[in-house]
């Protein structure tokens, strides 16, 4: 049994693939992907019990009958990845090894049983809706970096999807800062909250593009599937609940100390202190008086950086109040906005940081003892 397929047409879905993949498995046939052929097309897959991804390309010619094989993932994609540009591989299946050919390359390779090769395929959903994938990997770029890595409170390590109407939510919290954005859809969609684990959410970012061609989505307590440009992607969901992130998220009230400033030139002053500080010391002072900004960063070498910058404050009386430096440059990395907006309450609450732009986008940071 024989089969070509273009190089440049193998790379791309082995290339989607091997960030499924696991680098060390448990089970042999977790280390490889599952080829099947029919017709004029070719489904690639690639699992590691959590994650599924299922990708298809067109075939230049199509096979005589169906087959399948499983083929080693890191292997194959690194020997695609070699080939020259607009080559052709060929695949030869002889007893329990397939022949892969280039030229004049020739590699064989050991494959595992089809048959072995766990599937995913079977969700029944409860919710069914379609946001176009600018909307989709926005949502997870502006929330994910929050989350928890690793965390006791395994509900943590990942991101809280939350479908209410037509808005859609996403919230990421690690227990000492958290993102928000949510947006609406055209579509009404039924009340649910799933949890996406941290693999799942970085690996669909990574697949998405910024176009605005529609993905579909399907919803139900254990899985989320996500269907667009001839992927399937599907993820177990974290079973747990999420804590109620609305009683995180400071009042906007009268009482607020507002300051606004110039994104850029904030976040370059808090890179700049930052220098200072090292893993255990990542503690910055905030000291706000009438429109001027001071930063103050020491460490255990009795080191010291300041900066001092102008913003929009329009109060005479003195805020003191400190922060972890890499929580609030990883907002304003976030943000896109030209300005931005920070509530303060008092010295001892969280922060608001705001988007001026983007009405769903919030970000909550938690005030540091220094």
């Amino acid at each position: 049994m024989r089969f070509e397929i273009p190089r440049d047409a193998l790379l791309k879905p082995l290339l989607a693939i091997c960030g499924v993949v696991e680098k060390r498995q448990t089970l042999p046939i977790l280390a490889n992907v599952l080829i099947q052929l029919e017709g004029d097309k070719a489904t690639f897959t690639g699992t590691d019990l959590e994650i599924q991804l299922k990708t298809d390309i067109q075939l230049a010619k199509p096979v005589d009958e169906p087959m399948e094989l499983t083929l080693p993932a890191r292997k194959l994609t690194d020997i695609c990845r070699n080939l020259p540009e607009d080559s052709l591989v060929s695949f030869s299946i002889e007893k329990n090894r397939t022949v892969v050919r280039s030229a004049k390359s020739r590699f064989s390779l050991t494959q595992l049983p089809p048959q072995d090769f766990p599937s995913m395929d079977s969700i029944t959903a409860m919710t069914n809706f379609s946001i176009t994938q600018v909307m989709l990997k926005k949502l997870f770029e502006k929330t994910q970096f929050c989350m928890a890595n690793q965390d006791v409170r395994y509900y943590l390590n990942g991101l809280l999807f939350e479908t209410s109407g037509n808005r859609i939510t996403c919230v990421a919290t690690d227990g000492h800062r958290l993102a928000l954005m949510s947006s609406e859809i055209e579509e009404s969609i039924s009340e649910q909250q799933i949890i996406i684990p941290r693999k799942g959410v970085s690996e669909l970012h990574r697949l998405l593009t910024d176009s605005d061609d529609g993905c579909d989505i399907a919803l139900n307590n254990n899985f989320i599937q996500v269907k667009f440009d001839h992927t399937t992607f599907s993820a177990k969901l974290i079973d747990g609940r999420f804590p109620d992130y609305t009683r995180v998220i400071p009042e906007i009230n009268d009482d607020n100390k507002i300051m606004e400033s110039d994104r850029e030139h904030l976040k370059h002053a808090l890179i700049r202190t930052s220098v200072l500080s090292n893993e255990k010391y990542r503690g910055i002072r905030f000291l706000l008086n009438e429109n001027k900004l001071s930063l103050t960063i020491n460490n255990p070498e009795q080191e010291e950086a300041e900066e001092e910058l102008e913003v929009d404050y329009p109060y005479q009386e003195e805020l003191e109040i400190g922060f972890n430096v890499s929580y609030l440059i990883d907002a304003l990395n976030a943000l896109s906005d030209e300005k931005i907006v920070i509530r303060f309450t008092n010295s001892d609450s969280s922060c608001l940081i705001l988007s001026k732009q983007e009405e769903g986008v919030k970000y909550v940071v938690m005030p540091m003892k220094l």
